[in-house]
């Protein structure tokens, strides 16, 4: 009666399977990659600057995701430690991979001599495509999706095409559920095209695109979170509960239900409220920065690595490439060319 399910394995080597959800989450980081690199031209940051971060980045976001996975599930954990690195199980969460990208983007600047506030701004759009492309890594497997929903809302109402309706079509319990992945990606997209505007534009101080990104992102992620019947959650107040759930009630305007949330688990989602933390420092660091003075460079402000200012300061005083400044005796650097070189 209904098409089957996407085969989540994209191809077999011998005994090894490829996954469709790898292969996505690859592609996202080299998209990433790419409008990263594109950027830091601009700046005349080399693109070895930013495969060396994707290298270091990578393993860092995923160290990071499942360590924040593991932290809220910690009973199911406690005594089958090994089930911790079992990561092909499932059990990473986003905010998680920011907090382990995050620590290793400012350990790593650092050591280049970079700022962070800087080199964020400009990897600001390439994270959102990042996690924009990998939302469909969660459509192959049938994952992260919402609360149960009529075939004709997602077809009529949204007017998605069959290929993702069947595939929202979960055999466990035999309803069709909300695409709480396009959602998301759809969310990202608009989110990339708002930053590459932003970044565009005078007004914007160091820093602010990064936070930018966050709080778009975190504006989105709270109202699809609601949806979702997978959400990390805990006990809290009832009047906190209650202050959430009055935020996202516009949703029901649009014909949105909230996914089932066991109440024995919790009665606050998580990464909700995380959200709304995220989004509140976000603008409250925006203003210190720039009451404070500590955003006193534009987002078009040249960048220099201080590592390059302290092994070569010849070169950072002197117009030039070094080859150029390697082909001239060190005297004529600092003397104004004679009237027959100008002729010359």
């Amino acid at each position: 009666m209904f098409p089957l399910a996407l085969d989540p394995i994209a191809f077999s080597i011998g005994a090894l399977r490829v996954h469709w959800y790898g292969l996505i989450l690859g592609f996202g980081a080299l998209v990433g990659l790419y409008l990263a690199i594109r950027e830091g031209k601009r700046f005349g940051i080399p693109q070895e600057f930013f495969m060396d971060m994707l290298l270091l980045g990578v393993p860092s976001a995923i160290i990071g995701a499942r360590i924040y996975f593991v932290a809220f599930k910690w009973d199911e954990y406690r005594n089958n430690l090994l089930d911790v690195f079992k990561i092909w199980n499932g059990g990473i969460a986003i905010y998680g991979a920011l907090i382990g990208a995050i620590i290793c983007g400012i350990i790593y600047f650092r050591y280049k001599g970079y700022p962070f506030w800087r080199i964020a701004d400009i990897c600001a759009p390439a994270l959102l495509a990042g996690q924009m492309i990998g939302r469909w890594g969660n459509f192959v497997n049938q994952e992260a999706y919402g609360g149960p929903v009529q075939e004709t809302f997602l077809r009529s109402n949204l007017h998605l095409p069959d290929f993702i309706v069947n595939q929202m079509y979960i055999e466990t319990d035999l309803a069709y559920h909300h695409p709480t992945f396009l959602y998301e990606s759809l969310w990202s997209l608009v989110g990339i095209v708002l930053l590459i505007v932003l970044r565009r534009q005078r007004f914007m101080r160091a820093g602010e695109l990064f936070l930018s990104y966050f709080i778009w992102y975190s504006i989105g992620r709270f109202f699809i979170e609601a949806l979702r019947t997978d959400s990390l959650a805990f006990r809290g107040s009832s009047g906190l509960a209650s202050f959430i759930n009055g935020l996202w009630s516009p949703m029901k305007g649009l014909g949105f239900e909230q996914g089932y949330l066991d109440p024995n688990y919790g009665n606050i989602r998580i990464s909700q409220l995380l959200s709304l933390l995220i989004i509140i420092a976000a603008v409250l660091l925006i203003i210190i920065r720039r009451t404070t003075g500590a955003a006193k460079d534009h987002y078009s402000d040249p960048i220099v690595s201080s590592k390059t200012h302290a092994a070569d300061p010849v070169a950072t005083e002197q117009p030039g490439t070094p080859e150029q400044n390697a082909s001239v005796p060190p005297s004529d650097l600092n003397h104004p060319p004679l009237e027959e070189d100008k002729k010359e």
